[in-house]
Order: structure tokens, then sequence, then C-alpha cells
């Protein structure tokens, strides 16, 4: 499974309705909106490298109201949870 990271910037006036949109696509799993240098960000899943370019400049730059993106493919996940889970390993109790 790939995961890409969409950083989005839309028109204001548009905001809302880009983000759902783009929530509707297949492929993607989350949008947020958020503040800083983005206005979304979309969370894309997918089995294979070529899905992503027919989802990004094929899809999401097409939505009305979407004026740039900037794609981040994620070469490995860390989270709390994978970690815990690797240091318990073993040390079921009886």
């Amino acid at each position: 499974m790939i995961t890409a990271i969409v950083l989005i910037k839309t028109a204001a006036d548009r905001l809302a309705e880009a983000a759902q949109e783009i929530a509707d696509l297949d492929g993607v799993d989350e949008v947020y909106s958020c503040a800083g240098d983005v206005d979304l960000i979309a969370m894309l899943r997918v089995a294979k490298h070529e899905e992503l370019a027919d989802i990004v400049p094929g899809k999401i730059n097409k939505v009305a109201g979407v004026e740039d993106t900037d794609t981040h493919i994620a070469f490995r996940s860390y989270s709390r949870r994978d970690t815990e889970a690797a240091f318990s390993i073993g040390l079921e109790e009886e």
C-alpha cells in the first residue's frame, strides 16, 4: 500500500466544496482543513504509483477551486501504537 500526503491550496470561497469533492474520490482516505501555508491536506492510499498519477493531476487538480498541490509519498509509517506493540512482543502476562 502506498500512502501519499497531498498539500492543497484552494480558493477561499470553494474550500468546503473542494474538500468534500476530494474526499469523495476513490483512493482518498481523509481530507483535513488546516491552518498554515495550505488549506487542505489529503491522505491517499493506493496500491500502485500509477494510481497517484490518476488521482492527483487527473482528479484533485481538476476540482473547482483547487489552485495548487504538493504531493509527498510516505516511505514508512511510525506511530506510538506500533512502537508499543514492538516492545511488548514476548512480554505477555500469564
